[in-house]
């Protein structure tokens, strides 16, 4: 009889650990959440489970409206070995006219666990792609280089791009910031299901690059992100990026509507009705008006600062004012930047034309004045247009000084993009934090080039040379088809660290952060700018002046 209910106990405790220790023992591609149970895929050296929803389709009367969580009950087990698909986005990297991908029902994260006999729970990296708010995918970022490592569970994450995520007019009735609130929930569902997979829900570090990284930031200043998140990185991008909140949206979601035969809408209430009636394709199909010339501006549609009354409101103020007011979330955040991530987007200024055989730099010389504030975003932040031509001339006095616009010319071109877009925006931003912040700021920079990336990408030439470019890095820890995966001896040692460094970071129990035997410096407390230098020969920590 004792020996009964001894087993009894047992089978309990097994059942037990099973659901909150988070891998079914005796099946781990079984994996049972609120809404059922889901099968996953055995991969060799990594467990799979993709595309499962976190939210409703955001699709008829959804569309345009704050997320609802997925709460749908599965009756047989739900198959979560299809990879997910892209938001519907018209996509910068597509060669031709049409570059019209993905669809609306999009909103799912994937979930990645190795395998590692050492352990079975693992810390957890929740990754938001880039894509400049308008394209790009989960699936885009690849997860083979961390499983490789073995150390920490990732989870990627599907929100809406372009005008299906991020259009707005600045009231409470289209209140704009979708694809952040699509986050912000799918974020919310990884804190509440990741034990169920093998993951440490109190060891969650959130990463982004680019968009990603900016909105990694944004979640930052939200004082509740700290519920969800143990530590942030945001590569290659921040709030502060002159392209990330952006004046004139109201304007552009209004012209959306007239574009797609809403005519001259007088209201949000009338706009927003005619959007929802008009089929998603054309919607975004409609991006290619916003733009100039070829992807130029890269962001015509991203975050919003919305009104306080808005439902579920993302942000309602700027990012500087909010940094200021000391009301954001106080968890250790890593903010870095590669030495010319300016190659994005202007390499594509070296693309040569069919018209003309020549170089769109060369057009520069006689459109400066017109292409300047849309390449590099002040384009609505100017009063008037003699304030917006005394700025273009300022930044081409400053950075080519009396030298004409050409191929010789375009290193200083690219310095320009750097600055303005990502470097300059770092600066200010660490600086924000250490002042107004209590949590750890760290900051590093990457000078490595690889021998294949987004500057050859959007150049089509092989013949320059553009230095350490936008996800050099970030692509040495998240595989991308585009880059080769014979890596170099030195960027296989630089992928294992940055990914150990990510393990170290979700784990520290007082906050700290380490790249191979480099510790990041913190700067909140510090008179002088602390950031970690990180090229093929290793790592050192640098003090920089740029606070005094």
């Amino acid at each position: 009889m004792h020996l009964v209910r001894w087993l009894i106990c047992l089978i309990q405790l097994w059942i037990q650990l099973g659901a909150a220790g988070s891998v079914t023992l005796l099946d781990p591609l079984l994996i049972e959440i609120p809404n059922g149970k889901l099968r996953g895929r055995d991969n060799g050296h990594y467990y799979s489970y993709e595309a499962i929803p976190y939210a409703e389709p955001p699709t008829g009367e959804l569309r345009f409206e704050v997320p609802k969580p997925y709460k749908q009950q599965w009756t047989n087990t739900f198959d979560a070995t299809q990879p997910p698909v892209l938001c519907m986005q018209w996509n910068q990297f597509i060669n031709g006219t049409n570059k019209l991908l993905g669809v609306e029902d999009c909103l799912t994260v994937s979930v990645y666990r190795p395998k590692n006999s050492s352990r079975n729970n693992f810390p957890v990296v929740a990754n938001l792609h880039g894509g400049a708010f308008m394209f790009g995918g989960p699936s885009q970022y690849g997860h083979e280089n961390i499983m490789r490592e073995g150390s920490v569970i990732l989870v990627t994450i599907g929100y809406r791009l372009g005008p299906l995520g991020f259009v707005s007019t600045g009231d409470a009735d289209l209140s704009g910031n979708f694809g952040l609130k699509d986050q912000r929930l799918a974020l919310l569902w990884i804190k509440q299901n990741i034990a169920s997979f093998g993951g440490e829900p109190e060891n969650i570090l959130v990463v982004g690059h680019s968009a990603g990284a900016a909105s990694v930031h944004l979640h930052m200043l939200r004082e509740d992100f700290s519920k969800v998140a143990k530590a942030a990185i945001s590569f290659s991008g921040n709030a502060l990026d002159p392209w990330v909140i952006q004046q004139g949206l109201r304007g552009r979601t209004f012209e959306l509507g007239r574009i797609v035969g809403c005519g001259q809408a007088s209201d949000s209430v009338t706009l927003k009705k005619c959007l929802k009636s008009r089929p998603a394709s054309e919607i975004v199909s409609a991006v290619q008006s916003f733009l100039v010339f070829s992807y130029v501006p890269f962001t015509p549609f991203g975050p919003a600062i919305e009104s306080p009354d808005a439902p579920e409101a993302f942000i309602t103020k700027h990012p500087i004012d909010i940094i200021k007011s000391g009301k954001f979330s106080q968890v250790p955040w890593a903010v870095t930047y590669t030495t010319e991530d300016g190659g994005y987007n202007a390499a594509l200024l070296l693309e040569k034309q069919a018209s003309s055989g020549r170089e769109l730099i060369v057009d520069l010389n006689d459109r400066w004045f017109d292409w300047a504030p849309y390449l590099l975003f002040y384009r609505d932040s100017m009063t008037t247009i003699k304030d917006m031509d005394d700025y273009s001339r300022k930044l081409r006095q400053e950075y080519l000084g009396d030298r004409r616009f050409s191929v010789e010319s375009y290193w200083d071109v690219q310095r320009m993009f750097t600055d303005l877009l990502f470097k300059n925006s770092v600066t200010v931003s660490v600086d924000l934090h250490r002042k107004y912040g209590k949590s750890p700021v760290y900051a590093f920079v990457y000078d490595n080039p690889a021998e294949v990336g987004v500057g050859q990408i959007l150049s089509g030439r092989n013949d320059v040379y553009f230095g350490t470019v936008h996800g050099d890095d970030v692509f040495l820890i998240f595989n991308v088809s585009f880059v080769p995966t014979n890596r170099r001896p030195d960027e296989q040692i630089i992928s294992r660290n940055f990914i150990k460094m990510l393990e170290y970071f979700a784990l520290s129990t007082n906050d700290t952060m380490a790249y191979g035997d480099c510790v990041f410096q913190n700067n909140v407390g510090s008179k002088h700018m602390q950031l970690l230098s990180i090229t093929r020969d290793g790592c050192e920590n640098k003090q920089l002046n740029c606070f005094i």
